[in-house]
């Protein structure tokens, strides 16, 4: 559930008109409430409720430092994957204590970085990456905290691209293997073993992919409990959201007109189908969310530029692009579209929902109904809080676009549109082409 719905004819996110926001920041301008990020870190605890987990945030599906603060405020730690992430987690304000830092590809700056910073533990992928982890801390002499990522092989049964469980993704050591990894990391003067991870995909709408790693990884959990004294199990991230009914799916009413088996997975039904597995183990529970804590959290707002009739079919242009939100183009990926001021009088309009880069692939929606809009007027892509701005780009000299948050009735700029001067300020002409 969210907190963006029409107040009358006008969407609102919490108690705020986003048509004022646009008036006054301009688009394309993401809009994040709050409220609803808060919502959803309380009901994935309380859905964990009997093993007291320990959340932390997964910085990449949205890095913007007011969002990390919210999240620090909350009691969450942090899911760090490059050097770039800590150093914006430590702007926030925040600390390291209850983060853990994971990725394929650690340097041995940001290794360096990690410990001095105190970081909960490192997830190791491999065993060079041990053997480098072991070495640095060496140099500081200190012991780094660990935990192997085990690769399960369980199928998440989501895309291709953002499936990380199955024996042939580069995540990850295999199962069978894991417990040499220990036997071998237990050896090293400079590790200190903590636990064991896994994560299997991202945009889970089922349990039982969950369910099957986690049975597979917590007997090696119990084992390393035993054999290590390892303290706490994460269970990674992955729980799926609502893109399609988006708008809907923010009312309680949808959830229980829905028949159960129809339902998508909530929170509350993740912790309940995994707690069975986790609680005899008797060790610290981590989540790992991202996409769930502010997938729905967050819009895109666009303005329509013109509508173009061709032949044979209409093209809804608007001035937000594949640049600004590039998971239609990447993941061909389903966003809901509505207009910020609803008129029941107007016919409906079948469209594609396309941006102004120069690529076919700049494109939203295909064939897509909705309520008649013209130029000037404002429409939302939903369900876009998660990996949005993050993985927005300059593509076309595009400046990236501004962010706004959003508390019950109060809303404020947390980062402002990029300028062109900003665009090109690292940029220079050499003095043999002068």
């Amino acid at each position: 559930m969210h907190q963006f719905h029409y107040s009358g004819p006008d969407l609102h996110c919490e108690s705020v008109d986003l048509a004022a926001v646009a008036k006054l920041y301009g688009t394309p301008t993401y809009v994040y409430s709050a409220g609803t990020m808060a919502d959803n870190y309380r009901r994935l605890r309380q859905g964990f409720a009997a093993l007291d987990p320990q959340v932390c945030y997964a910085v990449k599906a949205n890095s913007n430092l007011a969002v990390l603060r919210h999240f620090a405020n909350l009691g969450a730690g942090f899911d760090l994957v490059s050097g770039g992430e800590i150093r914006r987690v430590l702007a926030a304000g925040a600390n390291l204590r209850t983060s853990v830092f994971a990725g394929v590809g650690k340097t041995e700056e940001e290794i360096r970085l990690a410990l001095e910073n105190g970081i909960f533990a490192l997830h190791v992928e491999s065993e060079p990456e041990l053997a480098r982890i072991n070495h640095v801390a060496g140099q500081l002499g200190v012991q780094a905290p660990i935990a192997f990522r085990i690769n399960p092989d369980v199928d998440a049964g989501t895309h291709a691209k953002i499936t990380t469980g199955k024996a042939d993704n580069k995540f990850g050591i295999p199962l069978r293997q894991a417990t040499a990894a220990y036997e071998a990391a237990a050896k090293l003067k400079h590790i200190a073993i903590r636990g064991v991870q896994m994560h299997i995909g991202s945009q889970l709408t089922e349990a039982g992919p969950f369910a099957a790693a986690t049975e597979k990884v917590g007997a090696l959990a119990a084992q390393l409990k035993a054999n290590h004294g390892i303290t706490y199990f994460s269970i990674g991230g992955g729980l799926g959201i609502v893109y399609q009914d988006a708008l809907a799916s923010g009312a309680a009413a949808w959830w229980e007109a829905l028949p159960p088996e129809r339902r998508p997975l909530t929170p509350e039904a993740y912790g309940a189908a995994l707690t069975p597995f986790l609680a005899p183990l008797g060790l610290k529970v981590l989540l790992e969310p991202g996409r769930f804590l502010t997938g729905n959290a967050g819009v895109l707002l666009a303005r329509v530029e013109h509508l173009k009739r061709g032949a044979g079919r209409n093209f809804l242009i608007v001035d937000a692009a594949m640049n600004d939100l590039v998971r239609p183009a990447m993941y061909d990926s389903y966003h809901e579209i509505v207009p910020l001021h609803r008129d029941s009088s107007r016919r409906a309009l079948v469209a594609d929902i396309v941006g102004p880069v120069c690529e076919t692939g700049d494109c939203f929606a295909r064939d897509r109904s909705i309520q008649e809009v013209g130029e000037g007027e404002l429409v939302a892509l939903l369900s876009a809080g998660a990996y949005g701005f993050a993985m927005a780009s300059r593509y076309n000299t595009r400046a990236l676009p501004a962010e706004v948050l959003v508390q019950g009735s109060m809303f404020e700029l947390v980062n402002a549109r990029e300028t062109f001067d900003r665009v090109i300020a690292l940029e220079k002409i050499p003095a043999f082409l002068k």
